[in-house]
């Protein structure tokens, strides 16, 4: 599998009564057997205010490198991805609960999610 992007935004409304700034999408986009695909994943933008609890990153931005700060937000789907192999066969995640984010998180690697995010940065890709 190789990774080609991983990045994340905050949402924004599209119309007024709609509740689109209070998530994030991350998204992770891969080829997996020679196929492009791509792994959206919406969570609850409060997340990220606790992604020093829930996960073993302790800074956000978690890394920078090339003038690109890296942030948790960029690194959801990666780790979705990464954590379930399963995932390979969906395309959208939605996460609105804290135990089932701090449960993604539990045995990841940070060192492992920053060399693929470096990679990606610095060559454009990432094989794991």
């Amino acid at each position: 599998m190789i990774i080609i992007k991983a990045e994340g935004i905050e949402l924004e409304k599209e119309k007024p009564n709609t509740s689109e700034d209070f998530f994030n999408r991350s998204t992770v986009t891969y080829t997996d057997n020679g196929q492009e695909k791509e792994l959206n994943v919406l969570y609850v933008r409060f997340f990220d205010e606790k992604s020093s609890e829930i996960s073993p990153f302790k800074e956000n931005p978690i890394l920078a490198t090339n003038q690109r700060e890296v942030t948790f937000k960029d690194i959801v789907a990666l780790v979705c991805l990464l954590q379930n192999p399963g995932n390979k066969e969906k395309k959208r995640i939605y996460i609105n609960e804290l135990k089932e984010m701090e449960a993604l998180f539990r045995d990841v690697d940070p060192e492992q999610i920053k060399g693929i995010m470096n990679n990606l940065v610095t060559q454009g890709k990432s094989q794991l």
